[in-house]
């Protein structure tokens, strides 16, 4: 995984992350939608080869399944757990998990996640055995926090936890040297099929347009 651009931002950016090579407390990168929080997460866990990495939208597990699928659970836990399941904290031992909008993550969830961030400790769904991981997280979100806590929809001490390291991704309307490099780069992945490239007055195009959806758009 790379990032795509040599603007003073993105330049920023990739120092950013240099710095953060080892790090093994939480980082929290913030962004509009579509900016590439996924792809710095990346690079932060390729720093170190042979990291595993785990990634989760947060968003997409249902409240009353999150501590089986973040602690994993045991066997006979509950109906239909007829064997034992390692939880996505677990899998990430000795890496990363990345939390991806970890704004939707329902309050009663985020007092457990604080408790993983203090301790480390692990204790599967219906099991009494406690046991310790390494696991850093990296969390993402395009929200205000800030404006989530004031709201009470989000813990201010988790969001202390999750803030030691924090990266904020600008937009690509704010990073607009960005927007050449980046045609250059999505030509050449199409070039097998498509021999295409884009003329000068299209780039100039491109330039003047605010991407309300960011690279992704």
């Amino acid at each position: 995984t790379l990032w795509i651009g040599n603007s003073p931002a993105s330049e920023d950016l990739k120092r950013q992350m240099a710095l953060l090579k080892g790090e093994v407390s939480p980082i929290l990168i913030e962004g509009e939608s579509g900016c590439g929080k996924d792809v710095v997460a990346n690079i932060l866990n390729q720093q170190e080869p042979s990291r595993p990495f785990i990634t989760v939208n947060v968003a997409s597990i249902p409240e009353n399944l999150f501590e089986s699928e973040f602690f994993g659970f045991a066997k006979g836990a509950f109906t239909g757990a007829l064997q034992s399941k390692m939880g996505l904290a677990e899998a990430a031992n000795g890496g990363d998990l990345f939390l991806d909008e970890i704004e939707a993550l329902p309050l009663a969830q985020q007092a457990k996640l604080l408790r993983f961030l203090e301790n480390g400790e692990v204790r599967r769904v219906g099991s009494t055995e406690v046991m310790h991981v390494e696991t850093r997280i990296i969390a993402a979100t395009n929200e205000n926090l800030n404006k989530k806590v004031a709201e009470g929809q989000f813990r201010e001490d988790l969001l202390w936890r999750l803030s030691g390291h924090k990266i904020t991704i600008p937009p690509l309307r704010e990073r607009k040297a960005d927007i050449s490099p980046l045609c250059t780069f999505f030509t050449q992945r199409i070039r097998p099929l498509r021999n295409k490239t884009f003329s000068e007055d299209a780039l100039e195009a491109l330039g003047k347009y605010s991407w309300p959806g960011n690279v992704r758009e």
